[in-house]
């Protein structure tokens, strides 16, 4: 499986997303440290959860992150996230 299938797979479990939006930048970041080959090392993710209401941005952040606690362990170098409670939509 993919890891950008993977980590949809878990964010979607474990948060129930209203909105989820993964982005592989591993291009971007082309022969730079941490980046593989075939990619999917470098992303960008924005969910929208009701799982965040009361949560401050690091409590938000490091929920993700254990969530996501194999994938940032093996092949996922760097994670970028924007992590937004519903009554804080536009």
């Amino acid at each position: 499986m993919a890891v950008a299938d993977r980590i949809r797979e878990k964010l979607s479990s474990g948060l129930a997303p209203l909105r989820l939006e993964i982005t592989d930048d591993s291009h971007k970041h082309a022969g730079h440290a941490g980046a593989r080959p075939g990619g999917e090392s470098h992303f960008t993710v924005e969910v929208v959860s009701g799982a965040f209401e009361g949560l401050s941005r690091v409590e938000r952040q490091r929920l993700v992150y254990r969530l996501l606690e194999e994938e940032i362990a093996g092949p996922v170098h760097a994670l970028a996230l924007r992590t937004i409670a519903p009554s804080e939509r536009r």
